[in-house]
């Protein structure tokens, strides 16, 4: 097992999101770490920004089939001002060790599982966006005693069937090396059209998903076609009972791919769920609204109100309960 730790440049640190009154940099101690795992075989990596001074249990942030634990490197001076924030490449994406397709949600979620227990963190702020949300609702299935709070940002029950006919296409162009037009064609899948409504950065984020996948080693292509066939063989939902924990569900306002009226499906089949879009945004809001963003999850996982915030639509409260879920007594 390898340990790299390193110390974060307090003197980075900006001012709070819009709202947020955060601490001053000089209350705020961070140390990174860098460590390398391995779950039934499988070498993975996750990095862990700890804070020495938390005001709430470690984040733990699931990203996309895209991104890898450095996607929300921009967010940590934000999130790591209040907790100690955790991303991760599981087996089968970022650097990790490459995971063949018969390895589903089930495997990839009790990789989280093993993660949590090798870092001794026995109670954790979830966040999952998009595949990332796939496996936190599984994770928060299968393990709901490590779960203080559920997020899922850009999330569904059900994968698009429009979505789901076009991965065969896209196998097979992955496989004959048509990297230009597939690059097109998941930008144009990924981001609302541009008659939709305004989108925050829409041109900058367009080029960077272009250009992160065109910049693609032979090996992550490999993983993204794997990636594919993964989701194209196993259940990505399951109606299983979820915890009763404060629970987030949230999206752009504009998400094509994973709508907000699918967004209000998974925040209903929740005990309980608050739910809300960002404006001028559409399903890579994390990335086009980042300050604002990372604004709403340390409210959610502090506890504070996510009501009349200015870059948010209203709140609606959906569940089985229809009711918040009070967070029970901190366990720092």
């Amino acid at each position: 097992m390898r340990s790299d730790v390193g110390t974060a440049r307090h003197a980075s640190l900006p001012g709070p999101p819009p709202g947020q009154r955060g601490r001053t940099a000089e209350q705020v101690t961070t140390r990174v770490e860098e460590r390398t795992l391995s779950f039934e075989g499988f070498a993975y990596h996750c990095r862990i920004v700890h804070q020495d001074r938390p005001r709430t249990e470690p984040l733990v942030m699931l990203g996309g089939s895209s991104q890898n634990r450095y996607a929300w490197l921009r967010h940590e001076k934000w999130l790591a001002e209040h907790c100690t924030v955790v991303t991760v490449d599981l087996p089968g994406y970022g650097t990790a060790d490459f995971l063949p397709a018969d390895h589903g949600i089930d495997f990839l979620a009790a990789n989280v599982r093993h993660m949590l227990v090798e870092l001794a963190m026995p109670r954790v702020n979830l966040i999952g966006s998009c595949f990332g949300g796939a496996i936190a609702v599984r994770f928060a299935q299968h393990c709901p005693g490590f779960v203080e709070r559920l997020g899922l940002v850009g999330m569904t029950r059900t994968i698009p069937d429009d979505y789901s006919e076009s991965v065969p296409r896209w196998v097979r162009m992955l496989e004959l090396g048509d990297r230009a037009q597939i690059a097109t064609e998941l930008v144009k899948r990924f981001m609302s059209p541009p008659d939709v409504g305004t989108v925050h950065k829409r041109e900058v984020v367009s080029r960077l998903l272009y250009t992160q996948f065109m910049a693609q080693s032979d090996e992550e292509v490999m993983m993204s076609a794997e990636h594919n066939t993964r989701l194209m063989t196993h259940a990505w939902y399951r109606d299983e009972p979820l915890p009763a924990v404060p629970a987030l569900v949230c999206t752009g306002e504009h998400d094509t791919l994973c709508t907000p009226a699918m967004g209000r499906e998974v925040a209903a089949a929740l005990p309980s769920a608050a739910f809300t879009t960002i404006k001028e945004a559409d399903h890579l809001a994390p990335v086009e609204r980042m300050a604002e963003f990372s604004d709403l999850i340390v409210r959610f996982c502090t506890g504070q109100p996510l009501s009349e915030l200015p870059y948010c639509n209203p709140v609606e409260w959906l569940g089985t309960a229809r009711q918040p879920v009070i967070p029970g007594p901190t366990r720092l």
